[in-house]
């Protein structure tokens, strides 16, 4: 269209404008009202192709339905416009109290006013400065909040990213280009992301690969310490599943990949889609046993255990295990897009300058939110909040085990801190798996979880198995975490009658 006429159709659209010197448009743009294209756009399509639509809750779900790509899943199908606390609000009007933290990202729930405060604060200074120009101030500030905080002194070299995805990214190619070696293990049940390389090493589910092979090669994997990736009854002693799992990882350095050919082990401290399995502290000094013998890399990924998540800022506190390089992601910025690979300088100094980068890595909007949270996270005593809310649930998890109507069909109750985790029988296990139990109900989890959206509670699955994981704002309150495992009990007993 001539620019002529773009301008002229821009000025038909406008109505007024206001003291402040804003248009204000007849037609509100698609991102605000949801019925006109850019007015770039507007005339250049026929009336048949139009997009327009109304403003309802259903009219926007079914436009979503239309022009999202069907490669995003989704919990509900629903629209969510407000986040406070605890509590999210939809645009059909419903308040919902949330334990899904948006996959445990929100740790100090929806939009905490001192991180917002931080950003738009920062939105007023500088928004963007790209990492290959210069140093930021929010960057090095929040390099100095974490150091006094990391699971190991040892840990001392940062470089900031976006997602977790690429934070394990940068720790593959960091570890291959580190030792110059290839190779990588990794543990069945893990999941680290849906990008090339952390596909490779992902073992949770095949749809997060399914149909994108060959993946990147040199990846190799081994039992998690989890009875069902075992075979073995759930009262196997950890003792016995850590050697079983340590075993199979002398069996593929032998038979698969040899030391000399092996540049990193990679581990979740706590398996996240795997099933929020705690690793056994004994498992963990076992791989860096292997490591230290062989020169190879423990990359520990705490995008989901980390910061807060279990009871301590890093889950490899418990284990006092030493990683080679560590990732985080997730709450570091309670819903700004950040990341980090943590390692040592020695190491990182072998790094050769520009291996490393990205257009928005270490956005300083971002960093001046996380700075905020670690501050929050101190001042707030956010820590003792964990601690106390975390046997409040897990004491209503195990009492509702011990209900008799419906404790035979809950075959476990695990994890740490704010990540736990409650795993149902189910009819469709294979006849070898110990949780098969023909009475159950099917698809067990997924019912209490929608059963819980229709009393207002978001909650999530995990897993291959029927797992359903609790992961709330780490400030949640007694009030609010009691309300939400009412709900859950309600849920899985109705369920169960319903068979």
């Amino acid at each position: 269209m001539p620019l002529l006429n773009r301008v002229s159709t821009c000025t038909r659209a406008i109505r007024s404008t206001g003291s402040s010197g804003v248009a204000k448009c007849s037609v509100s743009p698609v991102i605000r009202n949801y019925h006109v294209r850019p007015c770039g756009r507007v005339g250049s399509e026929p009336k048949s192709q139009s997009r327009a639509m109304s403003t309802s809750a259903d009219s926007l779900v079914a436009f979503g339905q239309q022009h999202v790509t069907k490669g995003l899943g989704r919990l509900t199908e629903a629209v969510m416009t407000k986040g406070e606390g605890s509590y999210v609000t939809f645009e059909d009007g419903r308040r919902m109290l949330d334990f899904s933290s948006g996959i445990g990202v929100t740790n100090l729930g929806h939009c905490h006013p001192k991180v917002s405060k931080a950003a738009a604060d920062q939105c007023m200074n500088i928004v963007h400065v790209q990492c290959s120009i210069s140093f930021h101030g929010p960057y090095l500030r929040l390099i100095e909040k974490l150091l006094p905080i990391m699971p190991d002194p040892s840990l001392d070299s940062f470089f900031f990213w976006n997602s977790g995805s690429e934070a394990i990214e940068a720790s593959l190619k960091m570890a291959r280009q580190i030792t110059g070696r290839q190779n990588i293990i990794a543990m069945q049940g893990g999941y680290h992301g849906r990008t090339f390389g952390a596909m490779a090493v992902t073992k949770s589910k095949t749809v997060y690969s399914e149909g994108s092979f060959p993946l990147m090669p040199g990846a190799f994997a081994i039992p998690f310490p989890y009875w069902h990736q075992l075979g073995l009854p759930i009262n196997t002693s950890e003792e016995e599943l850590v050697r079983l799992s340590l075993y199979q990882l002398e069996l593929v350095l032998k038979q698969q990949t040899a030391p000399r050919d092996t540049a990193a082990i990679i581990v979740e401290p706590v398996l996240g889609e795997g099933g929020y399995v705690p690793a056994p502290a004994s498992f963990l000094k076992g791989l860096r046993a292997v490591c230290d013998k062989h020169g190879i890399l423990l990359i520990v990924d705490e995008v989901q255990s980390g910061f807060g998540r279990t009871g301590k800022y890093f889950n490899l506190e418990y284990s006092g295990v030493r990683p080679d390089i560590l990732t985080i992601a997730k709450g570091l910025a309670n819903g700004f897009p950040l990341s980090g690979v943590v390692s040592r300088k020695e190491l990182t100094d072998k790094l050769v300058p520009g291996s490393m980068g990205g257009t928005y890595a270490g956005n300083a909007v971002s960093c001046a939110a996380a700075v905020a949270v670690a501050n929050a996270f101190r001042e707030e005593k956010v820590l003792d909040n964990v601690s106390a809310r975390s046997s409040e649930l897990l004491a209503s998890l195990k009492s509702l085990r011990d209900d008799p109507d419906v404790g035979n069909m809950i075959v476990d109750i695990r994890g740490q801190g704010l990540m736990i985790a409650v795993e149902f029988a189910s009819p469709l296990y294979p006849p070898s798996d110990p949780a098969l139990v023909s009475s159950a109900p099917k698809n067990f989890a997924s019912r209490v979880t929608k059963r819980c959206m229709e009393k207002g509670l978001l909650i999530l699955t995990t897993s291959l198995y029927e797992v359903i994981r609790f992961i709330p704002p780490l400030n949640i309150s007694q009030g609010d975490l009691q309300k939400g495992c009412q709900i859950f009990a309600e849920s899985v007993k109705e369920v169960v009658r319903e068979g």
